[in-house]
């Protein structure tokens, strides 16, 4: 079965160690088709998109994992989410246009912060937040789980124009005086280390993991599909016109004749007419 919009669990059998693999192809393509990106920001957007299917994978409950960077530099935002139910969506925002196509993770976000939020359904949401202070993404996100959530994880990134893959180890809680797990640690994390961009691009996840892990007993589990998907909708879109006050959207009405509100992430367009406004702010149609 080809690895393409999957993502895989497995875990090395007689260890405190768990992992995630994935692959996405057309859910990545299908996000950077509604944006006109140079190349190394769809990279830097695959890498980003890939974590959060790693990230999500980790959800005990509905909800949605996303991972966003606030930057200063030609990249003023890039955000990343995946809902435990594997739908996947991702946006660019700055000036990046005219970039240089060696320029870097870091050097485009300039000083930056990196967000990882979890938002369980129905729940109040939680976020963690590290300073953009590597020169990967992976790195990042390791000093969050090392800082936020205190467990050992290791974390490879990869993404081309066509492709974006992730692969994630992670240490589970056991008794932090056991040698044999520090041992297994160590040497999983240097296995993992060695894997190259172009394999994890290329090959399958069984290949990937053989090539890795050969000598170790390592459980795949059943693959899940991802997909693209934008959570957007007419009564969300809404939602955020009544957080911009009665007044002023009457003000852009009587301007514009009617409200247009543009999503970023699938390019899906609302139109709000007077009876909508109306209804939005409960008030009576006097038209």
């Amino acid at each position: 079965m080809k690895s393409q919009d999957t993502r895989q669990r497995f875990l090395f059998d007689e260890t405190h160690i768990r992992g995630e693999v994935t692959t996405l192809n057309e859910s990545f393509q299908a996000i950077q088709q509604r944006q006109d990106y140079p190349a190394v920001i769809t990279a830097i957007l695959g890498e980003f998109l890939a974590a959060a299917s790693l990230l999500s994978a980790t959800l005990k409950f509905k909800g949605i994992v996303s991972i966003q960077a606030i930057g200063q530099g030609d990249i003023t935002s890039i955000m990343a989410e995946c809902s435990n139910n594997t739908q996947l969506r991702g946006i660019v925002r700055g000036d990046y246009q005219n970039i240089g196509s060696e320029e870097g993770f870091k050097s485009l976000l300039g000083s930056a912060t990196l967000a990882i939020t979890i938002e369980p359904e129905g729940r109040e949401r939680y976020q963690g937040i590290v300073p953009i202070d590597k020169d990967s993404l992976s790195e990042c996100l390791e000093h969050y789980f090392a800082q936020s959530e205190q467990l050992s994880t290791k974390i490879k990134l990869a993404a081309n124009q066509h492709t974006a893959a992730g692969i994630l180890i992670q240490e589970m809680p056991h008794s932090s005086d056991d040698e044999q797990a520090r041992d297994n640690w160590q040497h999983l994390s240097l296995l993992l280390e060695s894997l190259k961009p172009e394999e994890q691009l290329e090959l399958e996840h069984e290949e990937q993991l053989y090539r890795l892990f050969h000598e170790q007993q390592v459980r795949l589990f059943d693959p899940e599909n991802l997909q693209f998907f934008c959570s957007c909708s007419k009564a969300r879109t809404a939602k955020m016109l009544v957080s911009l006050g009665a007044d002023e959207i009457n003000q852009i009405f009587q301007e514009q004749g009617i409200i247009q509100v543009n999503c970023e992430f699938c390019d899906q367009y609302y139109q709000f007419d007077q009876p909508d406004i109306d209804a939005i702010f409960n008030e009576p149609s006097v038209h």
